[in-house]
């Protein structure tokens, strides 16, 4: 279901651009420089995701806000505590006098802690801060069938990893004999919501839900996950194992090598060996290390993902 692409080069600051199966639109997650990342890609776009501000993960945006104006969409913007002002402010640093109402909206939802984010509206020219509101919830995104959850890590400062995960499907295969109908739909409710005893009628006849179950099977949604910049520290894996456990693809970040992991620790990132364990713990099926400093080699690199596999083994 999910189509995840690294659209920013290797000696570019990090850029992640998810399309979705059935899905018109395209989801960005960090806004790096991605020299790979189009003009229709931006305009696409109906939700970007940010870990947090530093400006390797954030320099991008105003490109992508200049390819979304005109295009008069709704963009929603989830990020850390003070992304609300941060969007706000590289907005208005530009000139607005030629832009008309409508052009573009920006819905900028800032996550505060576990389960409660405050969102904010910005529309030009003026771009103030209009329908502010706290929300409760522990889904930032959702859509008609995926939504996305997220948790706080620690970089020192918040660094928000996302957990994107298509709902589940209940399949259908009838029995010999019998036609679908209204039925069907009450019959799924009942699986749904566990209740065995629920009397469903079919063509005349009436059947205990339990008896009906043996013709539905549910399918597990797709997972994916964008896990960036954080410490490689016991309560950052402990938070990383709590959400991402058993996921299927993630991508996370492998920003240096085993040898520089005194540089890993100053900088509160993550080091090969670091990220390969906590994704072997979390049994991820499909882990893609990615954003790597950027002064290593090619050759630097192949021996960053080797040291991450090993982990793994």
């Amino acid at each position: 279901m999910f189509k995840p692409q690294v659209v920013s080069a290797d000696d570019e600051d990090i850029c992640i651009l998810i399309k979705v199966d059935n899905h018109s639109n395209n989801y960005i997650c960090e806004c790096g420089e991605a020299k790979r990342l189009s003009v229709k890609d931006c305009q696409n776009t109906k939700a970007i995701f940010i870990s947090h501000t530093h400006i390797d993960h954030f320099a991008n945006f105003d490109t992508i806000l200049r390819h979304q104006i005109g295009t008069q969409k709704n963009v929603i913007i989830v990020g850390p505590m003070g992304i609300i002002d941060q969007v706000q402010n590289r907005i208005k640093s530009y000139c607005w006098n030629l832009i008309e109402e409508g052009a573009i909206s920006y819905e900028i939802r800032e996550i505060q802690e576990a389960g409660n984010y405050t969102s904010a509206l910005l529309r030009p020219p003026l771009w103030l801060k209009e329908q502010v509101k706290e929300i409760n919830s522990e889904v930032v995104f959702v859509e008609n069938d995926f939504d996305v959850k997220c948790v706080i890590l620690d970089h020192k400062t918040d660094s928000i990893a996302y957990l994107f995960k298509a709902f589940d499907r209940i399949k259908v295969e009838l029995n010999e004999g019998f036609q679908g109908g209204k039925w069907v739909k009450k019959l799924i409710t009942a699986y749904e919501e566990g209740l065995n005893d629920v009397l469903i009628e079919v063509e005349g006849m009436t059947y205990l839900s339990k008896d009906l179950f043996s013709m539905l099977s549910k399918t597990k949604g797709e997972t994916l996950g964008i896990i960036m910049d954080h410490a490689a520290s016991e309560a950052n894996h402990d938070a990383i194992l709590a959400l991402f456990s058993e996921c299927d693809q993630v991508y996370i970040e492998c920003f240096y090598k085993d040898e520089d992991k005194d540089l890993a620790i100053k900088n509160h990132h993550s080091f090969a060996t670091k990220s390969g364990e906590i994704s072997k713990r979390c049994n991820i099926k499909c882990p893609v290390p990615v954003h790597f400093s950027r002064k290593y080699s090619d050759e630097d690199i192949v021996q960053l993902i080797s040291q991450f596999n090993r982990a793994r083994s």
